[in-house]
């Protein structure tokens, strides 16, 4: 629990608390919020706080017409406070939100979110006693599988997309194309962003064009945002368009197969903990400690990479395409070596 004697972290805590008027809230409320987040201390001691050391120095004000006493904001206090570190549990959720969005996110944003990041941890470092304050040396955040340096963004480029996409404006945009390797000058109507692995995605429709397409933000030049408002495409639904296969890498239709493999022991034992799917079996097997797999499984080219990855420790016997492509990638890079 949070020491009583940390009066700077507890009095951050509490003016966090404190609504924005015309909202108020009571003593009792703000009493019972403190002991929730560590802070045990008596009414007495909150009220000290509130009427002898918080009101003389942060614009909060007190009706206390009748009890019991609420507390507000006063009007026209700002309502973007950098006081990001409100509690224990927030700021030790913070530094390890860095931890695992650097190597995912454009080091131009992280950039930005630097004095929030370094807030939380001085905040951590300052309350001593407090337990949570020894997380930050114990606990940390990795990012699945192997993390690629993300590619750097032209200056403005993240600013100006996020503003076209807030605010519905259309982009212009040079943007350099991966498979022709030559640059285009585009007006795009954005309509999301998608970051897969360390790679980030405006996904946006080209004037003149209703199909919808993603454009890595690396690929992005000049980024300039028009008057135009753009008109989000009827009927768009991100989670759709992700589900829909394309950051996947769907074969055909974004259709399921029936995965049938033996499997290793140590391959079984994780995906006895960390199944496939829903419907996943495994079955032991006459005569060897392998396992026979069964799951139904997207039909897409990141599932059978896993597959891949996994190497001597899984054969493959369902679907028959993925056993053949995995036979010839494997003669192939026999061949290699």
């Amino acid at each position: 629990m949070s020491d009583p004697k940390d009066p700077l972290a507890r009095l951050l805590v509490l003016y966090s608390l404190i609504p924005h008027y015309p909202q108020r809230v009571a003593t009792s409320t703000l009493h019972e919020k403190l002991r929730e987040r560590g802070f045990n201390i008596s009414e007495r001691t909150l009220q000290r706080d509130l009427a002898g050391k918080l009101s003389p120095h942060f614009p909060i004000g007190c009706d206390d017409e009748t009890p019991p006493y609420r507390w507000y904001r006063m009007p026209g206090s700002p309502k973007d406070d950098p006081l990001i570190a409100e509690n224990p549990p927030g700021a030790l959720a913070l530094y390890l939100v860095e931890q695992y969005l650097t190597g995912l996110l454009p080091q131009t944003v992280l950039d930005q979110m630097a004095p929030r990041f370094q807030e939380a941890k001085r905040y951590l470092e300052s309350l001593g006693t407090n337990s949570l304050a020894h997380w930050a040396k114990r606990v940390r955040a990795l990012p699945p599988g192997k993390t690629l340096i993300p590619a750097p963004l032209k200056p403005g480029v993240w600013e100006n997309v996020s503003i076209a996409l807030m605010e519905q404006k259309k982009l212009a945009v040079d943007y350099t194309s991966r498979s022709k390797g030559e640059q285009k000058t585009l007006t795009l109507n954005p309509l999301g962003l998608v970051s897969r692995h360390s790679i980030t995605y405006l996904v946006a429709t080209v004037e003149g064009y209703s199909d919808l397409r993603h454009f890595a933000l690396h690929r992005i030049g000049q980024c300039d945002v028009l008057d135009a408002s753009c008109g989000e495409t009827a009927g768009f639904d991100i989670d759709a368009y992700i589900e829909s296969g394309v950051f996947g890498w769907h074969q055909g239709n974004a259709e399921t197969t029936e995965l049938v493999a033996d499997v290793s022991p140590q391959v079984a034992w994780l995906l006895s903990e960390t199944p496939l799917s829903g419907d996943q079996r495994l079955e032991a097997q006459p005569d060897t400690d392998w396992q026979r797999l069964c799951a139904t499984v997207p039909k897409d080219q990141e599932t059978l990479w896993w597959i891949f990855g996994l190497n001597c420790q899984i054969k493959v016997h369902k679907p028959k395409e993925w056993a053949e492509d995995l036979k010839s990638k494997s003669t192939g890079m026999v061949m290699l070596y």
